[in-house]
């Protein structure tokens, strides 16, 4: 409980920029005590600036480490990443890059049942830049492993650089799928940092189908790095329906949007159609 009261804590003064105790103590029907020493433990951590009374975040441009993400939208990742198992077929090579969404991703295909042949055959193919990721799907016997070479990215656990980069680039997969820092109407795709943005574009050039992987509080946000123009992705995966600006950019890109809950049967027959019809470059 303690931690998702931590998780909270830094959702709510990330998203207001800065908190009082005051504040905290009737948002989270917490004690003072209660809120000083979250706040205190935050600060220890990095992650907020310890203010008098309160707590400021970093500036925008700061980017949380991927175990203080964990448990944010963690209702709203799980939805979309059963969607997201339902547009993976046995036998595909699946990309992956690093990130909280994509890791649930992973673990929702793992423990997949359709994805998990009676006859102990190979499910499917992971390829991914995340050490997390590898790590943890390593140990399933119905999952072939690979994993990209490169530089490790502490606070994401992705491998980046141009090692990372070329290893991808000898690959085909048959679909990449794409966690992002935000998706919107004018710069499309974007992430937290270039080197990532630039294995994320390695992964979808060779990929014949790009599913992103996006909460509601990343649409029509944008991260600092272009990864992607909302023409290179095919599939876009989120919990809640897009707004009116970026639902008409989507729609232009010819971008289907799978709802978690709300599942849109032409997704799947819209990802067939490009594996049989690679579409131009990305």
């Amino acid at each position: 409980m303690r931690q998702a009261r931590l998780s909270s804590l830094l959702d709510l003064i990330t998203a207001s920029g800065h908190v009082t105790v005051a504040d905290v103590t009737a948002r989270l029907h917490v004690s003072a005590a209660t809120v000083r020493r979250d706040l205190n433990t935050l600060a220890e951590q990095k992650l907020v600036l310890r203010t008098h009374g309160g707590a400021s975040a970093f500036t925008s441009g700061y980017e949380l480490p991927l175990q203080a993400r964990t448990t944010m939208h963690a209702e709203a990742k799980a939805a979309i990443a059963q969607a997201t198992s339902d547009l993976i077929a046995v036998g595909d090579v699946v990309g992956l890059n690093g990130g909280t969404t994509t890791t649930e991703v992973a673990w929702q295909l793992a423990r997949t049942d359709r994805l998990t042949p009676a006859d102990g055959s190979r499910g499917f193919t992971l390829v991914t830049n995340a050490l997390n990721i590898a790590y943890e799907l390593t140990v399933r016997p119905h999952v072939r492993v690979v994993l990209s070479g490169g530089t490790v990215r502490p606070r994401s656990y992705e491998m980046v650089g141009p090692t990372a980069r070329r290893s991808i680039e000898e690959l085909v997969l048959d679909v990449a799928v794409l966690g992002v820092d935000g998706v919107g109407p004018r710069f499309g795709v974007t992430t937290a940092d270039p080197e990532e943005a630039e294995v994320g574009r390695a992964l979808a050039a060779a990929a014949e189908r790009v599913v992103v992987v996006a909460d509601a509080s990343k649409l029509s946000s944008t991260g600092p790095s272009r990864l992607l123009a909302l023409a290179g992705v095919d599939v876009l995966v989120t919990d809640e329906a897009p707004g009116r600006l970026l639902q008409e950019s989507l729609d232009r890109a010819e971008v289907t949007v799978v709802v978690a809950g709300r599942w849109r049967p032409e997704a799947r027959g819209h990802l067939d159609a490009v594996r049989d019809h690679r579409v131009g470059p990305r």
